[in-house]
């Protein structure tokens, strides 16, 4: 949509076309993401109205009124994830450049819209129902969204100095669509009904302490509904929210840098961007385009290339997802179709899908790692001396009759009694270790764990013969429920730095 004419000022240009001048191209190339990212949580399977798991939408990137928000339970201190309301996110990343260089934002988010199904009662006046057959069509009553951008641009010399920061005011109006149903229009109609959304956007940078011209910039996306206070249902604040809030930034004449994998210079800085529920990471395959996600990925997020289109959320749980919608019954698929429009799409691609496509869903190997032939083993075993069958022993790693995919299967391990040597202290269950992840590699997740000291609970062995400690967190309330659960962090040996005197975690704490 057309941004509001209040972005033109301070000398911000505007526009919706994603090939306005200057735009890097990595915008078009994160879009699939970014697709995934704004849809996340607008439906979930099985997709159907009637579902308990769709009564609660909209998980991620919710930005409510302020006055609505400050009585909620979630309105504390908030962290770099998006999951839980709140009626801003701030986004800070770093800009290396030497020159004149041009920021871009594109900030895109969904409007909620009741839509209600209407019938003409006797008397001429349409009153809602719930729900309605049109012509062997079912129309349901239920709230849909529709997504909006806007997109600016300024120039970072005006983000700069000690009180230079853009804001910028944003609208997406509201208003009301009457849609008529069936051959019979007078009869039957479904009103869809919008509120106004009102927001701001600031933006700024300052200079980082690095060896090279190095900024950080920040952005703030915040509500500014002023008419919705505290005690309201959160159905009625969804309506005045940004739901799946995210932006897209763009800088032409520089780069940004990873704050996931910062070079040693910027580390120090990186280290100092606050994010508020919402976390930037390099997109579009470039390093001139960020994406702020309220859900936490990695660099260089991408979809998976076997969708043939838009399926779910273009990911590998495609194939999984397009099975069990293909098992709904005929009236689940007919309520799912009422339920929203983006749900009937669905459901009419994934019946349409031809068995050849539904194959290529079915996973792919993404890395592989090379693999250390094994040993060649002379005529009767190691242990032929004693009497004993390699394969077969009562040490040996499988029974003659058992497989390896059997949990039981490989008697040689036991992660409860199992141990690793690290730095030349023995880590087993029990111990206490702090966790360091590798700056590379690991998983995007187990950044925020750094320096968090942990318990370990089990050594386990992969397929490809790595160790991995099993751990749970000091200061976890929920750590006895994942015990029960056997639910638990994952560390690779060369992550944790072991803890020999128990109170040293009790001195040191986490940070």
């Amino acid at each position: 949509m057309r941004a509001t004419a209040a972005m033109t000022a301070a000398g911000v240009t505007t526009g919706s076309d994603p090939r306005w001048p200057g735009v890097p191209a990595g915008f078009d190339a994160a879009r699939a993401v970014a697709d995934a990212v704004l849809y996340e949580g607008y439906l979930l399977y099985p997709y159907r109205r009637s579902c308990g798991k769709n009564r609660v939408r909209w998980q991620f990137g919710v930005l409510a009124p302020p006055g609505w928000i400050s009585e909620q339970p979630s309105s504390g201190s908030p962290g770099v994830s998006g999951s839980a309301d709140g009626s801003f996110q701030q986004a800070e990343c770093l800009v290396e450049a030497t020159g004149p260089a041009t920021v871009f934002l594109r900030l895109r988010f969904l409007q909620v819209i009741r839509r209600r199904v209407e019938r003409r009662a006797a008397d001429g006046r349409f009153s809602p129902v719930d729900e309605l057959d049109v012509d062997g069509t079912r129309e349901l009553t239920f709230d849909e969204a529709r997504p909006r951008e806007f997109d600016l641009a300024v120039p970072l010399s005006d983000l700069t100095g000690q009180s230079s920061r853009v804001s910028i005011p944003l609208l997406a109006p509201g208003g009301v669509d009457i849609e008529p149903l069936g051959p019979r229009p007078e009869a039957a109609r479904v009103v869809r009904h919008r509120w106004p959304v009102t927001a701001a956007v600031h933006l700024s940078a300052t200079r980082a302490e690095a060896p090279f011209r190095l900024y950080r910039l920040r952005v703030v996306v915040e509500n500014t509904v002023a008419d919705l206070g505290a005690g309201r249902p959160r159905a009625e604040a969804l309506r005045r929210s940004l739901v799946a809030a995210h932006s897209l930034l763009g800088v032409r004449g520089g780069r940004f840098l990873s704050l996931l994998d910062p070079p040693v210079w910027a580390a120090s800085a990186a280290r100092g961007c606050e994010n508020l529920r919402v976390f930037p990471v390099l997109a579009g395959g470039a390093r001139d385009v960020m994406l702020c996600s309220p859900i936490i990925l990695y660099d260089d997020p991408r979809t998976a290339p076997e969708s043939p289109g838009d399926l779910f959320d273009a990911t590998e749980i495609d194939e999984i997802l397009s099975l069990r919608t293909r098992a709904l019954t005929d009236e689940e698929k007919r309520e799912a179709r009422a339920t929203d429009p983006r749900a009937a799409e669905i459901i009419d691609r994934v019946d349409g899908i031809p068995r050849a496509m539904l194959d290529r869903l079915h996973g792919a190997v993404r890395s592989l790692q090379p693999v250390e032939p094994p040993t060649a083993v002379p005529p009767g075993g190691p242990d032929s001396a004693s009497g004993l069958d390699s394969a077969s022993g009562p040490d040996s790693a499988f029974g003659p009759d058992s497989a390896w995919w059997e949990p039981e299967a490989d008697r040689s391990v036991h992660p409860d009694r199992d141990s690793v040597q690290v730095g030349g202290v023995t880590v087993a269950r029990g111990s206490r270790v702090r966790l360091r992840p590798r700056a590379r590699g690991s998983d995007a997740h187990d950044m925020f764990l750094a320096g968090r000291v942990a318990r370990v609970e089990a050594i386990f062995l992969d397929v490809d013969g790595d160790r991995h400690a099993a751990v749970t967190l000091d200061g976890d309330e929920t750590g006895d429920l994942h015990r029960a659960a056997g639910r638990y962090f994952y560390f690779a040996p060369d992550e944790l730095d072991p803890l020999d005197d128990p109170t040293d975690a009790d001195r040191t704490g986490a940070p």
